[in-house]
Parts: C-alpha cells; sequence; structure tokens
C-alpha cells in the first residue's frame, strides 16, 4: 500500500462562522467550529448519525481576557427560556450564524475605520523582523552538490506524467510584503474576515489591490499602499455565550468587539530574484528567494482557504469524499495538499491527495463508548462509575480534545484538560452570592434536566480553575485531527480511503485543480500576474533495466533476470546464496486453541522441509520439546524472562534461534524482542498461528529467508559485482561501504519519551548486503543524530573486523529529512562522520551524503498513449519499476533524482526522492540511479526490489526496534513537565546477536 496517511476534510462558505475562544496551544490544529443553535436533545447525544454531509466548526475568534464561567448564576426568565428538549435542529451548524444574518439594527454599522500613521512607539520593534544572529556569527553553510551532468540517458524511455502544475508569474511584478498586528489577538478565521472587511470598505486606503493575508502576521499586496504606516480600528459583531448575557442587554446574542488592526511595510520583493534562480545559466551563488515564494504561496492558499479548512500545507473539504467512519471514535476525510515547489521547468505547484484521521463529531459519552471497549454497556448502566485504571484511560482519550456543551445556546469551546476526582453527584460550586449550589441541582433548576450518568466524573477545562462539564451534556467538536494511535482496523480503514489506482488518482488532482477551490479559479491570482496551468507536467523518464541475480543451487551458483512486470522472483529449482546452519533451536508457544497447537508438529516438519530445499539447515529436532505457555506471560515482563532464561538453560546457553508462535498480535512483542536480545542474547523469530493454519509454501519461504538472514545468511546477491558495473570509481580490491542512517520519534500525543537514531553499515564486497546496526536514544524530537560519530566509529571497527582493512570509499545514504533541515543536517552529520575518520590515522576517504525521502507528494502516472494500438498493457496501472526522473520535476540546480523502484501493487506508486547533498565520489547521474536501483534487489527480507534503498530501510527498521525497547522500559513513564524530558538510555544489545541482522 503506498499511500501515506496525511490531513483531509472540508468546510464550505455558509458553515464558516464567528465564535468565541478558547486557546489552544498549537495554531496549526485549530479547527473551527459551527454548532451555533444546537439544542439539548438526547437522541442527538447518545445515537451516531450516519449523515456525513458536515461541515467544521469555525475555531474561536478572540480570546476573551476572562472565559465566562461554566455554570452561571440562572439569568432572568426574560433573557433565556429553558431549553425544550424536543427543539433539536439535525443539521445545526449548517446554519447561517446571527451575525451573519440580515438583522436591521444598529449593530450592522459594525465597521469603524480611523486611519491614521502610526507612531513609531505603537509599531513593532525595529529588530522584530530581523533575524536573530547568533554570537559569534555561524559558518557559512556548505554549499549543497550541483547536478553532474545534464542526467541520465540509461534505460528505456517512458512518457509520463507529474502531479506538478507550472506557475507563470512575471518576473518584474513587486509584491509589497507588509507586517500585520491585530490587537486583541483573534483566530486566523476571523483575522482573515477582519483582513476582508478592511479592504472591502477603505479601498483608497489599500490603493485599491486586494492583498493575500496569511491570517497570522503577513499581507503581501500587489500594490504599494497610501502610506508605509497605517492603524485602524474596526468594531465587528460577535456572537456571545449565553452566560455572559445580562439582564439590560436581554435576547441581544451579539455584541461588538473592537480590534486594532497596525499594518507596517516589512520590505519590497522583487520576482527578477526568483527567475535568475529557475535559469540555470546564471551565477551558483544566488540563493533560492524564499519570501518572493513563500509570498505567491499565500497568494496562492487564498482562494482554497475561503472554502476548505487547513491542516499544516493541505486543505480539507467533504466535497471531496465525504467522511468515513472507521471506528473508535474516528473518521476518515480526505484533502489534498499544496506547495510551489522551484523545479527545472520552472515554478510548479505540488498538488497531491491527502489523507487523514479526525475525531468524531458526536457526544462524549457515545464518543468513550466506541473508543474504549469497557464502556460498551454504560448506556444500559448508567449508573456505574469508573475504576482508577478506567478513569487513567477516559482521560488520556479526552485529554486536550475540543468539545462544546448542549444544554444551552452557546459558542463556547473547551478544551479537556483532565477529569474531577468526584463523580458528578458529589460536586457543588459556589455562586456569585456566595451560597453553595450542588451540580444535579443546577441542572435540574436551571436547565430542567436530569443528570442521568451521575457517578461518572465532569470534565475539567483548566488546571486551576474549577470549571465542570458534565460529560452527557458535552459533544466533541468537529474538524480536530485525531492524534491518538490507530488500531490496525484504523489504519487499514483509513489507508483504503486514501488507496487509489493512478487513473482515479489524477482524476482527483485534475478535479481539484478545475474546481471552485483551486488555487486559480478566482481573481487573487490575476492580481499578482499569476497564472497556474491546469494539465499535469509532461515529461519523459527512463526505465531501467533489472540486475541478474546471484542465487545458490546445492553450492554452485545460479543467475536470474527478474524478467516478470513487477521485478518479481521466485525460488523455484533454486536456493539462497548463502545458507545459514541451525542445529541448536527451540519452539515457544503463546496461547491458541487445542486445534492450533496440535499443528505445531507439522509445522516444524514443513518449516525443516523448506529450509532444506532454499539451502538452509534447520535441524529436524529442537533441543528441548516445544513449550506451551498461555498468552498471559507476554502480559507479565518477569515471567516471560525467566521462561525465556530457562529455555536458554536448558540448551546450554548456546541457543542460536527462538521461534515463537502467537496466538495473536500481542503488546509483548515488544518485551519477548527486548529481552531475547539484550538479556538473554538468543536470536527470535515470531510468527502467529493463523499463518499456521495454512501452511504455504510462500508463508514457509518467506518465514525461512528471514532466519536465514538473522542468522548470517544471505538471500541474494548481484551477479554482475558493483565495481563490474560501476568500474568507473568502484574495484574489487577497493571496498566500500554503504551506511543509512534514521531518526524515529514518539508518538504526537508523547511528549517526553526520547527520540531514537539509528545507523548501519555494510560490512561485505562487492556483495555489500550483511548491515551491522547501532542504535542510540537521543533528546525528544532531536532530528540531528546526536552519537553519529561514535556510531560511525563503532561500525567501522566492525568493517575492519570482517575485512581486514577500512573502506575506501562511504556512501551515507539519510532517511527522513525534510528539506528545510538540509544545511543543517549537512552541517553537523558531515562533520560528525569526518570527526569518526579522523580517529584512524591518516584515514579521510571520500563521501557521498545523500538525503533519502519517503514523504513528499509527487507522483508519476503513466501518460496514455496516443491510439490504441500503441496502448501499453500495463497502462492503467502504475510506472513499472525502474522508472527513474532526473528532469523537469526535479531541483533546477541541485543533483536529485525520483527512482520508482518497486511495483505498487495498491494505490499510486510513490517514488523515492533521492537527494544528492554533498559528493566527493563524483558520481555521474546514470552511476548513482543505477547503483541505487541494483541495492533495492538485496535486501534480505522478500524476493522483489523494494522501495527504498536498503541501507535506509534497515536503518528504519533498527531504529524502530530501538523504539520497541524504549516503549516497554518506561521510555515515557515517571517523568513531569517541571523539568526537561530526561534521555533513557537504549539496553546494549548483546555480544552473541549485535553483529547479526536481528533488526529485519
Amino acid at each position: 500500500m503506498e499511500e501515506e496517511t496525511d490531513n483531509n476534510n472540508k468546510c464550505t462558505p455558509k458553515t464558516k462562522s464567528l465564535t468565541a475562544t478558547t486557546t489552544t496551544h498549537n495554531p496549526q490544529h485549530q479547527h473551527q467550529h459551527h454548532y451555533h443553535h444546537l439544542h439539548f436533545h438526547p437522541h442527538y447525544l447518545f445515537q451516531h448519525h450516519s449523515n456525513t454531509n458536515f461541515g467544521f466548526f469555525n475555531q474561536n475568534l478572540y480570546h476573551p481576557s476572562s472565559s465566562p464561567p461554566l455554570l452561571p448564576l440562572p439569568p432572568p426568565h426574560s433573557a433565556i427560556s429553558p431549553l425544550p428538549l424536543l427543539g433539536f435542529r439535525p443539521k445545526p451548524h449548517l446554519h447561517k450564524p446571527p451575525w451573519k444574518q440580515n438583522h436591521h439594527h444598529h449593530h450592522q454599522t459594525a465597521l469603524e475605520m480611523i486611519p491614521r500613521a502610526i507612531n513609531s512607539s505603537m509599531g513593532a520593534k525595529r529588530d522584530e523582523f530581523q533575524p536573530v544572529r547568533d554570537l559569534p556569527p555561524p559558518a557559512p553553510p556548505l554549499k549543497v552538490a550541483r547536478r553532474p551532468d545534464s542526467g541520465g540517458s540509461d534505460g528505456t524511455v517512458i512518457s509520463l506524467l507529474a502531479n506538478h502544475f507550472l506557475v507563470k508569474f512575471n518576473p518584474l511584478q513587486q509584491i509589497y510584503h507588509y507586517d500585520v498586528e491585530i490587537s486583541p489577538k483573534p483566530s486566523k478565521d476571523v483575522a482573515r474576515l477582519i483582513k476582508n472587511k478592511l479592504v472591502e470598505e477603505n479601498s483608497a486606503i489599500f490603493s485599491g489591490g486586494n492583498p493575500s493575508f496569511d491570517g497570522r502576521r503577513n499581507l503581501f499586496s500587489p500594490i504599494k499602499f497610501q502610506k508605509d504606516r497605517l492603524e485602524l480600528y474596526i468594531n465587528l459583531p460577535l456572537p456571545i455565550p449565553n452566560s455572559l448575557i445580562t439582564p439590560n442587554l436581554e435576547d441581544n446574542t451579539e455584541k461588538l468587539k473592537l480590534f486594532r488592526v497596525s499594518i507596517k511595510i516589512v520590505s519590497k520583493l522583487d520576482g527578477g530574484e526568483l527567475s535568475k534562480y529557475l535559469r540555470n545559466d546564471t551565477d551558483e551563488s544566488i540563493p533560492l528567494p524564499q519570501d518572493y515564494l513563500q509570498a505567491l504561496d499565500v497568494v496562492l492558499r487564498e482562494n482554497p482557504l475561503s472554502e476548505c479548512t487547513p491542516l499544516g500545507r493541505s486543505l480539507y473539504s467533504t466535497s471531496m469524499g465525504g467522511a468515513k467512519d472507521i471506528g473508535g471514535g474516528a473518521i476518515g476525510l480526505r484533502g489534498f495538499f499544496q506547495s510551489l515547489r522551484p523545479t527545472k521547468q520552472g515554478l510548479a505547484l505540488n498538488v497531491d491527495l491527502t489523507v487523514t484521521a479526525f475525531h468524531e463529531s458526536i457526544g462524549v459519552i457515545p464518543y468513550l463508548q466506541k473508543r474504549l471497549s469497557f464502556l460498551n454497556d454504560l448506556s444500559e448502566r448508567k449508573t456505574r462509575g469508573l475504576t482508577g485504571e478506567e478513569k487513567k484511560e477516559v482521560e488520556k482519550a479526552l485529554k486536550n480534545v475540543k468539545v462544546f456543551v448542549c444544554h444551552r445556546e452557546t459558542v463556547q469551546r473547551y478544551k479537556v484538560h483532565s477529569l474531577t476526582d468526584e463523580s458528578t453527584e458529589n460536586l457543588w460550586f459556589r455562586d456569585r452570592n456566595g451560597n453553595n449550589l450542588w451540580v444535579l441541582n443546577y441542572f435540574k433548576e436551571q436547565y430542567n434536566y436530569k443528570i442521568q450518568y451521575r457517578n461518572l466524573p465532569c470534565l475539567q477545562t483548566s488546571r486551576r480553575r474549577p470549571c465542570y462539564l458534565p460529560m452527557e451534556l458535552c459533544v466533541v467538536c468537529e474538524g480536530q485531527k485525531f492524534l491518538g494511535k490507530l488500531s490496525d482496523d484504523q489504519t487499514a480503514k483509513i489507508l483504503k480511503l486514501g488507496c487509489q489506482k493512478p487513473r482515479e488518482r489524477k482524476a482527483i488532482i485534475d478535479g481539484v485543480m478545475a474546481g471552485p477551490f483551486g488555487p486559480s479559479s478566482a481573481h487573487q491570482a490575476r492580481e499578482f500576474n499569476l497564472r497556474v496551468l491546469t494539465e499535469m507536467t509532461k515529461l519523459n523518464g527512463r526505465v531501467l533495466q533489472p540486475p541478474k541475480l546471484k542465487l545458490g543451487d546445492g553450492g554452485e551458483v545460479t543467475d536470474l533476470i527478474p524478467s516478470r512486470h513487477d521485478r518479481q522472483w521466485n525460488f523455484s529449482g533454486s536456493q539462497v546464496f548463502e545458507g545459514s546452519r541451525i542445529g541448536r533451536w527451540a519452539l515457544v508457544s503463546f496461547g491458541g486453541t487445542t486445534a492450533q497447537k496440535s499443528i505445531i508438529p507439522k509445522f516444524i516438519d514443513q518449516l525443516t522441509q523448506r529450509c532444506e530445499q532454499l539451502g538452509i539447515f534447520l535441524n529436524k529436532n529442537t533441543v528441548i520439546r516445544p513449550q506451551f505457555e498461555s498468552m498471559q506471560v507476554l502480559n507479565n515482563v518477569n515471567l516471560l524472562e525467566s521462561k525465556l532464561k530457562k529455555i536458554q538453560r536448558s540448551a546450554s546457553n548456546n541457543l542460536q534461534l527462538l521461534i515463537c508462535v502467537m496466538e495473536k498480535k500481542h503488546k509483548g512483542y515488544a518485551d519477548l524482542k527486548r529481552i531475547s536480545e539484550t538479556s538473554i542474547g538468543v536470536m527470535s523469530q515470531c510468527c502467529l498461528y493463523q499463518n499456521l493454519a495454512r501452511l504455504s509454501s510462500q508463508f514457509l519461504a518467506n518465514l525461512a529467508i528471514k532466519i536465514n538472514a538473522k542468522i548470517g545468511g544471505c538471500t541474494v546477491a548481484l551477479y554482475t559485482s558493483l565495481p563490474a558495473q560501476i568500474p568507473r570509481l568502484l574495484t574489487l580490491d577497493e571496498p566500500v561501504m554503504f551506511m543509512g542512517a534514521d531518526v524515529t520519534h514518539p508518538h504526537p500525543l508523547d511528549d517526553f519519551s526520547p527520540s531514537v537514531a539509528a545507523v548501519v553499515g555494510s560490512v561485505n564486497w562487492p556483495a555489500a548486503n550483511k548491515y551491522v546496526s547501532k542504535m542510540r536514544s537521543q533528546t525528544h524530537r532531536q532530528e540531528i543524530i546526536q552519537d553519529l560519530s561514535i556510531m560511525v566509529e563503532e561500525i567501522l571497527h566492525d568493517f575492519v573486523r570482517e575485512l581486514s582493512k577500512l573502506p575506501k570509499r562511504v556512501i551515507f545514504f539519510r532517511d527522513g529529512v525534510s528539506e528545510t533541515q538540509f544545511h543543517k543536517v549537512l552541517r553537523d552529520e558531515l562533520q560528525a562522520i569526518r570527526d569518526a575518520f579522523s580517529r584512524f590515522t591518516g584515514y579521510n576517504p571520500p563521501i557521498t551524503f545523500a538525503v533519502v525521502q519517503k514523504r513528499h507528494h509527487t507522483r508519476l502516472f503513466p501518460a496514455d498513449p496516443v491510439s490504441g494500438a500503441a496502448r501499453n498493457q500495463f497502462s492503467d496501472e502504475n510506472v513499472p519499476p525502474g522508472t527513474v526522473v532526473d528532469s523537469v520535476i526535479t531541483h533546477p540546480k541541485e543533483f536529485d533524482f525520483y527512482l520508482c523502484s518497486h511495483w505498487g501493487v495498491k494505490g499510486t506508486s510513490r517514488p523515492t526522492h533521492y537527494h544528492v547533498l554533498w559528493d566527493e565520489n563524483g558520481f555521474t547521474s546514470d552511476e548513482l540511479e543505477k547503483l541505487v536501483y541494483n541495492l533495492c534487489f538485496t535486501f534480505v527480507r522478500c524476493t522483489k526490489p523494494v522501495s527504498l534503498v536498503p541501507p535506509c530501510y534497515y536503518a528504519h527498521l533498527a531504529a524502530y526496534r530501538g523504539r520497541l525497547y524504549l516503549d516497554r522500559t518506561g521510555g515515557s513513564s515517571g517523568l513531569t513537565r517541571c523539568g526537561p524530558p530526561k534521555t533513557i538510555p537504549l539496553p546494549k544489545v548483546r555480544e552473541s546477536v549485535k553483529n547479526l541482522m536481528f533488526y529485519c
């Protein structure tokens, strides 16, 4: 499955509305809320509605100086009548909000503007927009490697389309950048409303232009304003919570909110610099003019933002396929990603389909029932309370989730902080007169509502101020990204939502470009002299030939060319290139029915036979009889460790392999791996009983080659060695080391756990298919690898141990780095690698440092042939394995290419982007592209080329293994916010395991 899960959802202009504010810590995740006329109705709260035609709530608009009390004094009857239980409206969020309705009263003349030149003391400080420079100034950044030629020529030419849309801009067009400060600080939504009203009512001040605004501080105009500094005041009618209504306001649901808008010019941006940068025949030192690019990006997002809801670089709209219930209180939504990129063909807009999970907007009680299975019976057992453990789970599920109350009309939104210690029936508060009011009595007297779930705690919205929200009167706000970890079932459903064949995905992207929220569907782009072509970029790619492979056959070497369209091969009549010998092994079973357990002898027999066919020796007899344990053992770390140690002792402490068969996936898998690899020092291989039911030849072969690789064997090698393929640079007697590095970060909701860095290196030549790994924990969410120098040095020692010499060249593949971090990673990590070299006398081999990216949004589609006769048999499918693109859509100057090395079975293939930051080896485009593609055939776990160059793939697996070690050793426990997150060291891998590929 090729689709990454990004972000999606929708809102239409009619559903946008202004509401009061609760503060949020992450402005990127403020979502819009629309429930303005929601009257309480139990049917809505406790039943899930299948209707998915919903908009997004508008986020809170301004930050009031103090939040209204949740439990106000009962207002006079003239102000609020009791809300009728039968007054529920099925789609309250689709109603036009009060401030958009045509009320003919004095609030409609709410806009007051007082333009004047600002006194310099009222403006921003002079240095507010200047970069802060460290002292002493940092060293100048290293120059990223330039493309060594005009691109490669190897392979068969193939006609392609890419989801890049050419943007034509006028280099003479100047853009004026203004800083905007609005006080009090509004939400982005209200900020945009303020900007629109200002421009609409004061055309002369803005010189008749229509500037583009990012909703924060940046305003871009194609025309200079009349004055460089402006101060404007605007009165805006905003709805207010009923809890703030005082008797003299009676039925009014609006009040005027006064905003001060300070605008001052920051700079004048020139399109000529961008034009020069995109032309490759100019001065190499010209940097990319990020400020002009940012301005154009804001311009092209102006129209989509009026129709959609933003989340990161993506925008969401329910018109792209509605919402899909993926279970567990989450829904999946589609959206689209949009970003400007400098490319060889010029400036291009990259547009792609994205998918993500959001919290389902239903009552908190049914939401919890969907998320937490132990609350399934809550509707039948309304008097039940929560145990200590259950309360922790509920608090974890609701932490930071925004809710609104529906027992009264209000636009107030609340972010859940915690649960009350007491149950609802034991809670009371003091009113303004100092009288004590029980929460139960308050709702009965004030709203004629009887609390049903009396023994559940209330939601708390603040750490300091008591603010009690009964769960049954709360609804989860719409438009909130689901940050909890998705289950396997949820992940499968959301991937399916974003899993389209190339033709269908292309149609969706073309629909976005031609649709009402396309980047050039409004007048904004024309004002700035921009034109975005609506046709995908046509280009030629090349399909590289697969390498001839080397397999074994009873000690003989056989060759094989993967000639199938998907480049997959099998072992029919062949064996693994290098088989291992496993004489001492054992099997342990966790769980399973009696019938399942009875399969074990047959499984052992067939696995040993399949290993023999593949040239792997696995003793037909285990060292001890198969051990049968219950699944409960996996829940008890100490018991599991004692059981495993007992098996090792029974095998005279020299067990080579432990096969573990499990009834189902279990979190204890992480404990098992950690104990076996760091405490006992034995290789383990896990599998599930459900796969033993069939015992297919394919399953047994997959298991056998994984075991073989872990014990030190080798699945496949290149028939024509790398030195023979790239003779200009590589020789047999001068070994090369391939390295891969990756950093894995904790889950988004985890604020404390360390990140885990892993580095792997090849230790054989010329096969270069056996890798050792080093793992380290490091500072929370730190992307730069802190201990890189030490890890590289350790791998060099391993290399010398295996080959008795140091590598003559080092080729380093770095995974998981975004473009904004290229210079920092190159500066810090290249130096760390050189520091490792310096610890070996006179050693300084040439380095090639390439960043490998899978998380990008460029997609390649086969171009439809002109005539039916010329139609490729796979024209409706993905691009073939070996498709490489190094022109048109690549960087205008730097050394990068897209390689689709695998066959995309599901969805649309995501090509891998290789960007060379440093190259002292002097590769040509053809040489490096061929090298990477050939390496993709040597991955030990499967018999087909993989999508990622193996050193990166192994580094990713090793980092994941380190994460498993941490997650089960309290990597995120016992930490508080009172100090910086502590970095817990990883347990050390035992000597008997560490030089093998245990992480595969």
